[in-house]
């Protein structure tokens, strides 16, 4: 038996609590206030922000982010994210990833006579692989080559390596060398600000002097792409940056919110206290309805509770006295993951609902 789809006209004006548990609830209050934060710093810089859509897979999230300003377009991590965002009207999206296979590059190439849709590229048979669905299509794909800065996961060497694969993509046909990315992930959370800084620049020093060997060998590379929420101040104001993939600063996590404090927790997941006593309660929400890949998640408004571990349907909160059938907001510390979870987001403002969006790109894994 189907359960009943949850109506807009249902709950709209009633009270955020009134609502089925769990459930996906964004404060509309911080969210706009994160927009605006991050569109306003980006007003007074070279770079442009690319806001990553991985983040919370919602259209209408996407298109709040370009109206808010100061925008290259959209950044997500998938094929089948950017193909949600093509038909969502985004006429500028970048896959920050491989896409590999001869299907996948032909749904890429399709993809590139509704919109400019680019990708990362670290390797030759890629290129070539990219190169004949674009001719096959009548198509230019436009690519990034993936410069490793540390991560140590996808990514060719900054210098000559990228160099050679630069030469390589400016001799296929049907490719149109766009540039580089580079994304310092494995620092985007370091907690000092100062050693961040460091450690970024320091990083990303090579990039530059990538983007100036490919120039120097009279290839362009018109765009260098990468950073993220954690770094936006520093990659932001690197001058051989052009294009930051922030995407959490939107709705944020527990995570994040100790790195970046400017933004403002926008994302909760809407619990119902299933079990209390014994100097602890349990919630009805577990892995199947939040991420926990940065740790536990916190209580809003409740400093005392210490979630003790998170199972499948359930969340104990040590030291927590709420009572059974209690509604508590939770913050999760992963936001992506969490609204990779659900299907909508519910928008409320002062306590009360306003709107549903519907997160049309969950569960879009390939």
């Amino acid at each position: 038996m189907k359960s009943m789809p949850l109506q807009l006209e249902s709950y709209l004006g009633k009270p955020v609590e009134a609502l089925p548990t769990p459930a996906l609830i964004v404060d509309a209050d911080a969210l706009e206030h994160n927009l605006a934060c991050l569109a306003g710093y980006f007003a007074r810089r070279k770079a442009r922000l690319r806001p990553h859509f991985k983040s919370h897979k919602c259209v209408t999230l996407a298109r709040r982010q370009l109206a808010a300003g100061n925008t290259a377009g959209i950044t997500c991590a998938k094929l089948s994210e950017a193909e949600v965002l093509v038909a969502g009207g985004v006429k500028d999206v970048l896959i920050a990833n491989q896409v590999v296979g001869k299907p996948k590059a032909e749904r890429l190439a399709v993809l590139n006579h509704a919109a400019t849709v680019r990708a990362a590229v670290d390797g030759a048979e890629n290129v070539e692989e990219l190169g004949a669905a674009a001719v096959a299509a009548g198509v230019a794909i436009g690519v990034l080559i993936e410069i490793d800065v540390g991560m140590r996961r996808c990514g060719v060497p900054p210098g000559e390596p990228a160099l050679a694969l630069a030469r390589k993509i400016a001799a296929t046909p049907g490719l149109r060398l766009d540039g580089l990315q580079a994304y310092e992930g494995h620092l985007v959370t370091c907690p000092d600000f100062e050693e961040r800084r460091a450690r970024v620049t320091d990083a990303m020093q090579p990039v530059a002097a990538t983007r100036r060997l490919l120039e120097a060998a009279g290839l362009p590379c018109p765009i260098v792409s990468g950073g993220g929420t954690g770094t936006y101040e520093i990659t932001g104001n690197l001058p051989h940056f052009d294009e930051i993939q922030a995407g959490s600063y939107a709705l944020m996590d527990c995570a994040y919110a100790k790195v970046s404090p400017m933004f403002h927790n926008a994302l909760f997941v809407l619990a119902t206290i299933l079990s209390s006593g014994r100097g602890f309660a349990v919630a009805d929400v577990g892995l199947k309805g939040m991420g926990n890949e940065f740790g536990l998640p916190v209580i809003a408004g409740h400093p005392e509770a210490r979630p003790r571990s998170i199972a499948e349907e359930h969340l104990p909160i040590d030291n927590f006295g709420a009572a059974v059938g209690e509604k508590i907001r939770i913050i999760p510390s992963h936001g992506c993951t969490t609204c990779n979870l659900h299907r909508r987001m519910w928008i409320f403002r002062r306590g009360m609902i306003e709107d549903m969006w519907p997160i049309e790109a969950s569960g879009c894994l390939e």
